[in-house]
């Protein structure tokens, strides 16, 4: 039912993100890989795409490290499941992957869960909905409220 919480989009500010560094890797060169890529170049966002084709433990590794340190704002990483690539960048100290298959649930990554990386899987995303998810990530600004929560993840 359209407007419950379990279907709409968490409530995303417009223009509260605006336009940032995002790291890009992928284990395989596909149409939506570069159509992601081609959208958030589109979109102003300055795109790093730091692996292409490489085995997905090392492009999962190469995001979440330009994440890490500073040399991207954000990370979209994609394998055929991406669940891989999600683990591998996950093995990066302060990244926060996320796995998402909505924009519902990559916006709620952002602000509930403060998700620096968004994980793609390849085999089942259509073109629409990778843009869908491109877009809730990067345009969804994290919730301080949520701060609390995030630390509890942090200190283990």
């Amino acid at each position: 039912m359209p407007g419950t919480a379990a279907t709409s989009r968490p409530p995303v500010e417009a223009g509260s993100v605006g336009s940032m560094k995002v790291a890009f890797g992928t284990d395989e060169h596909t149409p939506l890989t570069e159509a992601v890529v081609a959208k958030l170049r589109a979109d102003g966002h300055e795109v790093v795409v730091v692996a292409d084709g490489i085995d997905w433990p090392e492009a999962g590794r190469a995001v979440g490290e330009a994440v890490a340190t500073g040399r991207a704002d954000r990370g979209v990483v994609a394998c055929t499941t991406g669940t891989g690539v999600s683990i591998a960048a996950n093995k990066v100290p302060g990244v926060r992957a996320a796995l998402c298959t909505d924009g519902w649930t990559a916006a709620g990554a952002r602000r509930w869960n403060d998700a620096n990386v968004l994980a793609l899987g390849l085999r089942l995303t259509t073109e629409a909905l990778a843009i869908e998810m491109v877009d809730a990530f990067l345009d969804t600004a994290f919730d301080p409220a949520e701060a609390g929560m995030v630390e509890k993840v942090e200190s283990g």
